[in-house]
């Protein structure tokens, strides 16, 4: 069932994000709780996970970014597209970002965008399939410490 997150599920999303790039699952400070706090209160903020049998196994986020150009419509990021290893080429991932598509049409957005660091052909295939393509930008990154 693909919905997005409740609050009290914090700690499900962060062991899922341990198959994403995390290498461990982050100590519950006050920064982690006031940073949670306010990502689910953010209307533009939204968590989308898949579960199946009580476990959330895939997830996305999609963020709805105010805009003052193209009619003055909001666009779409997307961000953290992550499956449980066990679980991967069933399709969760790509309900996530449909349900993502849904948000960012329902919000009138213009467009929505991803970045992968990820050069497999795979994952590059899976984002294609899902509607996206890498001709129309160019992106450029700057890692902040």
């Amino acid at each position: 069932m693909v919905r997005e997150i409740a609050e009290h599920e914090l700690n499900e999303l962060l062991e899922l994000y341990l198959y994403l790039h995390e290498k461990t699952i982050p100590d519950m400070t006050e920064h982690l709780k006031k940073t949670w706090n306010t990502i689910i209160q953010d209307e533009n903020h939204h968590i989308i996970v898949n579960e199946v049998d009580g476990n959330i196994v895939s997830s996305c986020v999609c963020v709805i970014i105010p805009n003052l150009t193209r009619k003055i419509r909001p666009y779409a990021f997307i961000e953290n597209v992550v499956t449980h290893a066990d679980y991967r080429g069933k399709g969760y991932a790509t309900e996530c970002l449909n349900y993502a598509k849904e948000i960012a049409e329902k919000a009138n957005c213009y467009k929505m965008m991803l970045l992968t660091g990820s050069k497999e052909e795979t994952t590059l295939k899976f984002y294609g399939n899902a509607g996206y393509n890498s001709t129309d930008k160019t992106a450029f990154i700057q890692w902040l410490e």
